[in-house]
């Protein structure tokens, strides 16, 4: 797990979950086109997925969940392991906790995922048991579905600020995954903030210098 403590007192967390087959450090340069000057100090936290060997090619990685084969994805990509994800959602929601035991307020830490990252997010964030600042989750989806979410999500993070954003030529994750996302955690009474943009399954400078505005007014 890679980490970056600000000089100062943070006055805020931001757990950053990463996509498939990358680690928590490759987000590490990605943040300097985020600028949360105006929230004052951000404890940046990386953590690293388990290593799983991928249904998706037969190799080892990094991944929060096991990834299905491409031939058994074309109705719904990247078919869901409920158990790997449960796995993942324990582990962040440990580390929600430690940032607690160091003195950090649960109402002052941001989950914030890509693609797997951003899935596992959405999926522990709206489940945790202490109210969150906010939730980013950049070209994701919604895991087990929204019946499912009503059922498991937490009173502590009704009406959560939700940043959603994808790209409209996603072709790993298609952005009708996203709209469906965005329908259902509006009609949950979320406060989503939803962007799209020209592009794949990436991320792009213009997309966080959008997070990092939309994180100052939450945080700010």
């Amino acid at each position: 797990m890679t980490g970056r403590d600000p000089a100062a007192t943070p006055v805020a967390s931001l757990i950053v979950l990463h996509g498939l087959g990358t680690t928590g450090a490759d987000f590490v340069p990605l943040l300097r086109s985020m600028d949360l000057a105006a929230v004052g100090p951000v404890r940046c936290v990386f953590p690293d997925a388990p290593w799983r060997t991928m249904s998706l090619n037969g190799t080892d990685m990094h991944a929060w969940y096991d990834a299905a084969p491409p031939e058994t994805r074309r109705h719904a990509p990247q078919p869901l392991d409920e158990t790997g994800l449960r796995e993942s959602q324990a582990m962040v929601q440990a580390l929600i906790e430690q940032e607690q035991a160091q003195g950090m307020p649960s109402e002052r830490i941001v989950l914030m995922g890509f693609s797997q990252g951003a899935v596992l997010a959405l999926h522990t964030g709206l489940r945790a048991p202490q109210r969150l600042a906010a939730i980013v989750a950049l070209s994701g989806y919604l895991p087990l579905g929204a019946r499912t979410l009503q059922t498991e999500s937490n009173a502590a993070n009704q009406r959560l600020p939700i940043f959603l954003a994808h790209g409209e030529q996603d072709e790993v994750v298609v952005i009708d995954r996203a709209r469906a996302a965005r329908t259902a955690l509006q009609v949950m009474g979320h406060l989503v903030d939803w962007h799209c943009y020209p592009m794949g399954h990436e991320v792009s400078d213009t997309e966080l210098a959008e997070v990092g505005a939309w994180l100052t007014g939450v945080l700010s």
